[in-house]
């Protein structure tokens, strides 16, 4: 058996002010850092053979403190923009509430959790699945059918897309779907390579949802 664990990094300098972030690459705030840790407790029994992230330090460093928390050492470490977080173009730098108060409840939900909604200058939900489960077949699933336990920090959007593809959720489904701050997604998988049960760990988060 093998496992797949998907973390979301922990909370960024633009979490904590609720800004949209998108690929801006913004640190991760001593919170953040401290939620990762917790992170690393929580599956410290799942010790992965490799680990895969996106290029954005948010990510990479929760990463790297997760690893360095449960002194897993020579963890080979992908780090790809396949598994950035979605470019959410003009949005990017703005207040998510001011976003809300101008342009109103429903386009806000629909540029936030829709799967096809178009944002200026950005990307789609449907583009990152686009980018995201290629790589999911080349890399991960390969790990996975040799028997390896796969550790991916990643991104909110990265992540839901990851998650939509594994579990075959429809287009409807992924947009009630959250991957919050503090929330593991852990996956089994048999000898095969395929998939036989998920669980979910949380640890206990203040960050506000993305």
């Amino acid at each position: 058996m093998s496992h797949l664990v998907l973390a979301r990094h922990g909370e960024s300098a633009f979490n904590a002010k609720s800004l949209w972030t998108g690929t801006w690459d913004v640190p991760l705030t001593e919170k953040g850092r401290k939620d990762a840790a917790l992170m690393a407790k929580t599956i410290k029994d799942i010790k992965p053979a490799v680990a895969y992230t996106s290029l954005l330090s948010r990510a990479r460093d929760t990463l790297e403190i997760i690893l360095d928390t449960n002194k897993w050492a020579r963890v080979p470490i992908y780090a790809s923009a396949a598994l950035n977080e979605r470019d959410y173009g003009d949005l990017t730098g703005m207040n998510k509430w001011a976003v809300e108060e101008q342009y109103g409840e429903e386009q806000f939900n629909k540029w936030r959790r829709g799967w096809n909604e178009p944002v200026p200058n950005g990307e789609t939900l449907k583009q990152v699945f686009r980018r995201v489960a290629p790589y999911y077949d080349t890399h991960i699933q390969r790990d996975l059918k040799h028997g390896k336990n796969v550790l991916v920090v990643a991104h909110g959007n990265t992540l839901r897309a990851l998650m939509k593809y594994i579990e075959e959720l429809s287009d409807k489904q992924v947009e009630s779907l959250e991957m919050p701050f503090g929330t593991i997604a852990v996956y089994e998988y048999n000898a095969h390579g395929k998939l036989t049960g998920k669980s979910q760990l949380e640890i206990k988060s203040t960050a506000p949802p993305a």
